[in-house]
């Protein structure tokens, strides 16, 4: 969920010496055509926070249950979790399409977490404000079996969802995502030394696994399959896996040229379906299809250079604060549930033209904190904290291609 698609084409080693090493390295591949950038992927980053704010929004309860608001907002925002799904497998094809020649071990991960961890910090700790002044939406509190498994991205692990939900509870994600971090120079070496011939069987193979795993947890308890199927490193990186075997399949130019607009529909059909399936194939497996084809169909779009939806200024720049926006926007709902007295049970005595006033002042204040922490924390920690600013790197960052 954190990636930005960089300026590829410009990404070129260093001209210096590097000390041997035994961590892994990525591996250079001769068969890549000449990498761009992808600036429909970096905008639709967006709309699939947007789906969890939406998410969030509705189990806020700001409708009465049954009123046709609370109705509506279910069956557009109901399954919005599924927008972690997406991060998962875009994280994937980014960091393999942008993958340095020779990059050690090291740097990437020093990379990685100059990305998240700042916003992650800065967050934590405005949960704990929440925490201490009763505006936490889950339990667990600001104990200590909480909050260090919480900063140090070891929570999802936990099957206590008093864990892995604590503190900013969006931040569980982030959990799996520097799982992912941790192993993606092995998964690198290991994928580019398969042939051509070999990504469409694995990309095969990873979305059969992804959508066959609600069938381990027969005679399972709900808690623990939900924890298993949607929460756990270990399962979730099946999806990372396929991103990465994706932007593959489309540098070895092997990708089917799947239409936009068959990918879209596909994916909406999903997203409607999972409400008509059994609850443990619509955490993951009911949309892993068609993110799968829409991903690979918007980067090829914009290395044929035609323009999409996603590929607008407005919409780039929307992608490039949509972590921010991921990462504050249940504790902006929290902490104006908690300014406006809204009750914990049960929804407040609101008309509908109010309620909808709030809902769209909590997206408004999402926004403008997700901007702050972009431009205040998130832009400059990382380039500081990553090894340099993008002029010393040689190049300058643009619309759709920060690192």
């Amino acid at each position: 969920m954190t990636e930005a698609v960089p300026d590829a084409g410009r990404l070129t080693p260093r001209s210096i010496a590097v000390p041997p090493t035994t961590e892994p390295t990525a591996a250079p591949t001769a068969d890549t055509p000449e990498r761009g950038r992808l600036p429909s992927l970096t905008g639709l980053r967006f709309a699939a926070a947007f789906l969890v704010f939406g998410f969030h929004l509705q189990v806020a309860h700001l409708f009465p249950a049954g009123s046709s608001g609370d109705l509506l907002l279910g069956r557009v925002f109901g399954h919005g979790a599924i927008g972690v799904s997406f991060f998962f497998i875009l994280s994937g094809f980014v960091l393999t399409w942008s993958a340095r020649p020779g990059e050690r071990a090291r740097r990437s991960w020093r990379k990685r977490a100059a990305k998240i961890y700042p916003n992650h910090l800065i967050t934590a700790l405005a949960a704990l404000v929440a925490v201490a002044g009763g505006a936490a939406s889950a339990t667990g509190g600001g104990s200590p079996g909480v909050v260090v498994p919480n900063l140090l991205l070891v929570q999802s692990w936990s099957r206590d969802p008093d864990v892995y939900f604590g503190l900013n509870t969006v931040s569980w994600s982030l959990s799996c995502e520097a799982f992912f971090y941790l192993l993606f120079p092995w998964l690198l070496r290991g994928l580019t030394r398969l042939g051509p011939r070999a990504l469409w069987p694995l990309a095969a193979g990873l979305t059969v696994l992804t959508c066959c795993l609600p069938l381990v947890t027969a005679g399972w308890s709900e808690p623990t399959a939900y924890w298993f199927l949607y929460v756990l490193p270990a399962t979730r990186i099946s999806e990372f896996c396929l991103g990465m075997v994706l932007a593959r399949i489309v540098r070895t130019g092997q990708w089917i040229r799947f239409p936009i607009w068959a990918a879209g529909l596909l994916l909406v059909a999903a997203y409607v379906s999972v409400g008509y399936l059994p609850v443990r194939f619509g955490y993951v497996a009911a949309t892993v299809v068609p993110l799968a084809l829409l991903i690979p169909a918007l980067a090829t779009a914009d290395l044929a250079g035609r323009r999409t939806l996603w590929s607008t200024r407005r919409a780039v720049w929307l992608g490039e604060v949509s972590f921010a926006f991921y990462m504050v926007h249940q504790l902006v709902i929290r902490f104006a549930s908690k300014a406006l007295h809204v009750p914990a049970a049960g929804a407040p005595d609101w008309g509908v033209a109010q309620v909808i006033a709030v809902e769209l002042a909590m997206l408004a204040g999402s926004l403008c904190a997700a901007a702050l922490l972009w431009r205040i924390v998130e832009r400059p920690l990382h380039l500081l904290l990553s090894g340099g600013s993008g002029r010393r790197r040689g190049h300058h960052a643009r619309p759709g291609t920060a690192t």
